[in-house]
């Protein structure tokens, strides 16, 4: 009888020893993926955006990996003019740059006067231009960097 006890115990004692082998694994896994995302959104340099309607000067600084630019606002970056689609253009940022992809727009995208007809990378200096409004484009240093 005693034996069989003795088998019992060795047997919860090696499914205790896993279940803990188990726990921590996942418990290092976890933590791993969060760490891996916090170090993959401060890789991107903040886009700072400025442009002017009727007088009135809008700044916007976006630090997510893409936004739309357009007259809907339900669009990340909003822009109230007449000649701005509801949905005007996208802006990425891929492959350690920023991007600008004109999304069928009615009046067009433009970068420093040059019509986007695919994704174009952008840069500090450039000038977006979305149907009637010039948004002009300066890039913050990368953080920590």
């Amino acid at each position: 009888m005693s034996g069989e006890i003795l088998l019992v115990l060795r047997i919860l004692l090696a499914g205790a020893l896993y279940a803990f082998l188990g726990w921590g694994l996942v418990t290092l896994w976890k933590d791993l993926r969060q760490q891996s995302q916090v170090v993959s959104r401060s890789r991107i340099p903040p886009l700072l955006l400025d442009w002017q309607i009727n007088g009135s000067e809008q700044k916007r600084q976006f630090t997510q990996t893409e936004f739309i630019l357009g007259r809907d606002p339900g669009c990340e970056c909003p822009i109230s003019h007449e000649t701005v689609s509801a949905r005007h253009a996208r802006l990425t940022y891929h492959h350690n740059q920023w991007w600008v992809e004109d999304l069928n727009s009615t009046n067009g995208t433009f970068i420093n006067l040059e019509p986007v007809s695919t994704p174009t990378v952008i840069v500090t200096g450039d000038e977006i231009r979305c149907g009637q409004v010039n948004i002009q484009v300066r890039m913050a240093e990368k953080p920590g960097g």
